[in-house]
């Protein structure tokens, strides 16, 4: 891939203000569906129990309150947490999902001197930056989700350039091709609602 390519992909959707609301609000429709669907334990109702998430954005960026949708089962005895698939996170990492994928691509063929720029600018430490790498390449790739997934791919996506492979297949030069890949990659961000039912 081309360096112009990452840098404006990275650039573009950095700048993008309208992008965390677009993520927030499919975040919002992921919620209803798995607040509908009820408990998986005992069909029971689910009641809203979101919890405060800080994700990190640029160093600049205004500072506003974040939630992660989650519910509880509203049956005593069983009152178990069911926290839906999300865009906006990538499991526990403080970063929005969408910054770990576009950083971690980024350091594919992009100049160091850029990639230093804008890590700056977003405030990531190059250990973090190793550290996603190493995620991709190794935990990533032995995950059950990329194993059952990345059949759907032909050709099949090379492993040892992700993520910068999926992005290229999703074609993420636009908000909805994004949208996609971040809707992909959505089971791996809960434990509480199985596999299966994500696929």
């Amino acid at each position: 891939m081309k360096t112009s390519k990452e840098e404006s992909w990275c650039q573009c959707y950095l700048a993008d203000q309208n992008l965390f609301r677009f993520l927030e609000k499919c975040d919002a429709d992921l919620a209803e569906n798995c607040r509908q669907a009820g408990c998986l334990h005992c069909a029971g109702k689910l009641h809203r129990a979101d919890y405060k998430r800080k994700p990190r954005r640029e160093r600049n960026a205004a500072a506003e309150e974040v939630y992660r949708d989650s519910f509880c089962c509203a049956e005593e005895g069983c009152r178990k947490r069911h926290t839906p698939p999300s865009v906006r996170f990538l499991g526990r990492r403080v970063y929005w999902g969408f910054i770990v994928v576009l950083m971690s691509a980024m350091r594919h063929g992009l100049k160091a001197e850029r990639v230093r720029v804008l890590r700056e600018r977003v405030g990531i430490d190059i250990r973090t930056l190793e550290r996603w790498r190493e995620w991709w390449l190794e935990s990533f790739v032995q995950s059950p989700f990329w194993k059952a997934a990345r059949a759907r791919f032909s050709p099949a996506i090379s492993e040892q350039s992700l993520p910068v492979s999926l992005c290229e297949a999703f074609e993420i030069d636009r908000r909805d091709k994004l949208l996609d890949l971040l809707k992909f990659l959505s089971p791996i961000t809960t434990r509480s609602i199985p596999l299966e039912r994500c696929l």
